[in-house]
């Protein structure tokens, strides 16, 4: 398994990735589904762009990007996608690694999640276990596919 910057040729399985966890309805915020126009402009206008490859298979990717702007444009955001049949190899902690290497080359001092669902116990377990600190919760503040609203909890790690 490696992690690397992703190539246009990377496109439709990275779409086929990112539209799984958005039609899940389970963690990310976006509700449109990228087709290959829009994907393909999404994922290059990112500060880095990395996916895991095994054996020529697309198995993951993430996104890596500033979280605000001016004075506070040192702040990065990142997300991460694992392909369902590809989840519980820890492909997730390499991206998230691989991902806060990035975030430091590129200049970043501190990388945030603004809106990790609380019910994410993967997700959580991983960036606590990397030093991840949880900033608080923010109640019912992500709506999931069914209606009902979960509790969101902000990350942060330093990079300095």
């Amino acid at each position: 398994m490696r992690i690397r910057s992703f190539t246009m040729n990377d496109i439709p399985a990275m779409i086929r990735i990112w539209n799984e966890i958005v039609t899940e309805g389970a963690a990310f915020p976006q509700e449109e589904l990228l087709n290959e126009e829009t994907g393909a402009a999404f994922f290059s206008e990112q500060t880095y762009t990395g996916v895991a490859e095994e054996d020529g298979i697309i198995t993951g990717l993430y996104i890596l990007h500033p979280n605000n702007i001016g004075r506070c444009g040192h702040l990065c955001n990142a997300s991460y996608a694992v392909a369902s049949e590809h989840r519980g190899k820890h492909i997730g902690k390499l991206l998230v690694t691989d991902c806060i290497a990035q975030a430091k080359l590129a200049g970043f001092r501190v990388l945030q999640f603004n809106a990790v669902v609380a019910d994410n116990l993967p997700a959580r377990r991983l960036y606590e276990s990397l030093g991840f600190q949880q900033l608080g919760t923010i109640p019912g503040g992500f709506r999931k596919k069914d209606g009902t609203y979960a509790d969101i909890c902000p990350y942060y790690l330093s990079l300095i």
